[in-house]
């Protein structure tokens, strides 16, 4: 018979009963679901990143971003239905641990900050080297990058401090606009019947099943990283056990089929025989001819405006996503006690914020004293093991649902619990090793570089490891609390439906 009983998270994680909390009940699902989309990046991924997929894949390349939305709903199906019965605020590692132990979630949760922060920090560079790119379509001018990253997070910073529902207005505006300069661009297309008439050929299984469309899926993958953090925001949530499910399934769906819309109307404004030549040529100048020839040019000068207010909304739903597991290790006793604090006004963890920001700092200053690219290097070499991470997690927490369900008593389907997330992590294996034979795709750099980037995933995993037998040893309230909602109380949960917290397994 499983094991029922709850336990708290260790004592000294607690925060006293008059301490400020995060605002709970102030988000909906769309005020949820803006925050993930908005860390996708659908115009920067679609005007940067799409045209080398219709380059490697041909026409067929919507279908890559279709695939690979499938295999995310597929695996969004138990991770969902995990979060209606694990109700931490650590979510990846939270869910991880409940499923194959504390050692295992804490190696979960010291890749979760990396892989989150290799995606926020990274793209400090990317607002940098866009502002400049952008300034330079529109002026004629050459602003030096550094100073932009610099501003970007001082401005990202402030964001992160203020409340989270000022965020989500923030990003909602963000998001609406830069989908939208998308939607028309679109519209245009579809309006004037595209190059030589609107053709489904893209979808026809000949095009499809060609060699590039590995390479496309795995570009695919990449776009969609980000959309699980929907579970980080539970506790700020209005009744999370609806509403996080489905931001999920509505972000992860948006995207699959926005993307693949999106790709398949820039194969129709250039036509199936000219769109491979068109990108090859010039990828970074496809959406914006695109735009210009079915809209006009002054479409294409809000599309360079709005590429930097798509970074600048990437980076604060990131920033807030880390901000939320940094407090989260914080109240569990892994990372220092004094970054569990939350501001008195605004419900915000600013002092985890304030510190992320003096990373993200650091880290900028320092490819810059070294000459780094902020494109090439400070973006690509930070980000790539970040993303790598952050698949890695996905399929940890697969992994994971199967076996916390097979110990404690639910009234879940088969179906959820087990049937979804076993196809999810083969899907998910499937995914990563795409990803990893593609890497230099995503690096442009040399294979030593590569393997580098690479191996700082199973690194950083085992670091966790071993930090997880020191707690055992030396912190074994910790270790035992590990995973636990903090400050939750012994008993019943309210929603009968679902079954009490269980012990953590043994490893």
């Amino acid at each position: 018979m499983p094991v029922t009983t709850s336990s708290p998270g260790p004592v000294d994680s607690v925060p006293p009963a008059s301490a400020p909390v995060l605002r709970s009940g102030a988000l909906g699902t769309a005020d949820i679901a803006f925050f993930v989309v908005s860390a996708a990046a659908p115009l920067t991924v679609m005007a940067g990143v799409a045209p080398l997929a219709i380059v490697l894949g041909g026409i067929g390349a919507p279908v890559g971003y279709l695939l690979a939305g499938i295999t995310l709903t597929v695996f969004a199906v138990g991770f969902t239905t995990m979060s209606r019965h694990v109700r931490g605020g650590g979510a990846f590692y939270a869910y991880i641990t409940r499923g194959l132990g504390p050692a295992v979630g804490v190696g979960a949760a010291l890749l979760a900050l990396i892989g989150y922060n290799g995606m926020e920090i990274g793209v400090y560079g990317l607002l940098g080297s866009a502002t400049h790119d952008t300034t330079h379509a529109l002026f004629g001018a050459d602003i030096p990058w550094l100073p932009v990253s610099l501003a970007g997070l001082v401005i990202i910073g402030y964001g992160g401090y203020r409340s989270i529902d000022f965020g989500a207005k923030v990003l909602g505006v963000l998001l609406v606009a830069e989908t939208g300069i998308l939607v028309l661009l679109a519209a245009g297309v579809l309006i004037k019947g595209g190059a030589h008439g609107l053709s489904l050929d893209s979808f026809a299984p000949g095009n499809v099943l060609v060699p590039g469309t590995a390479a496309v899926l795995a570009f695919a993958f990449a776009a969609f990283t980000g959309f699980e953090s929907t579970v980080i925001y539970r506790r700020e949530a209005r009744d999370p056990d609806r509403t996080v499910p489905r931001a999920t399934h509505l972000a992860v769906g948006f995207l699959g089929l926005f993307y693949a819309f999106i790709v398949w109307t820039a194969v129709q404004a250039f036509g199936d025989e000219e769109v491979v030549e068109a990108a090859g040529s010039d990828p970074a100048g496809l959406f914006f001819s695109a735009i210009t020839t079915y809209v006009g040019g002054w479409a294409a000068d809000v599309m360079h405006v709005l590429v930097v207010t798509s970074v600048l909304a990437s980076l604060l739903a990131f920033h807030n996503a880390i901000n939320r597991y940094g407090l989260a290790l914080a109240e569990e006793g892994i990372l220092p006690k004094a970054l569990a604090r939350v501001h008195p006004r605004h419900g915000s963890p600013y002092r985890v914020g304030v510190a992320q920001t003096v990373l993200g700092a650091v880290v900028v200053l320092v490819f810059a004293a070294a000459g780094a690219d902020p494109y090439q290097q400070l973006l690509l070499w930070v980000n790539t093991p970040g993303m790598l991470g952050l698949l890695a997690l996905q399929l940890l927490a697969a992994l994971a649902v199967p076996l916390y369900f097979r110990r404690v008593s639910h009234r879940e389907g088969v179906l959820r619990t087990v049937a979804a997330p076993v196809t999810a992590v083969v899907l998910l294996t499937t995914a990563i090793v795409l990803v990893l034979t593609h890497l230099d795709l995503f690096t442009g750099a040399s294979a030593r570089v590569n393997t580098v980037l690479a191996a700082v995933v199973p690194t950083v995993f085992l670091i966790g490891l071993a930090l997880a037998g020191w707690l055992r040893r030396h912190r074994p309230g910790v270790y035992a609390g590990f995973g636990a909602e903090p400050g939750a109380a012994v008993g019943p949960e309210p929603d009968t439906a679902a079954p009490r917290q269980p012990a953590l397994p043994h490893d």
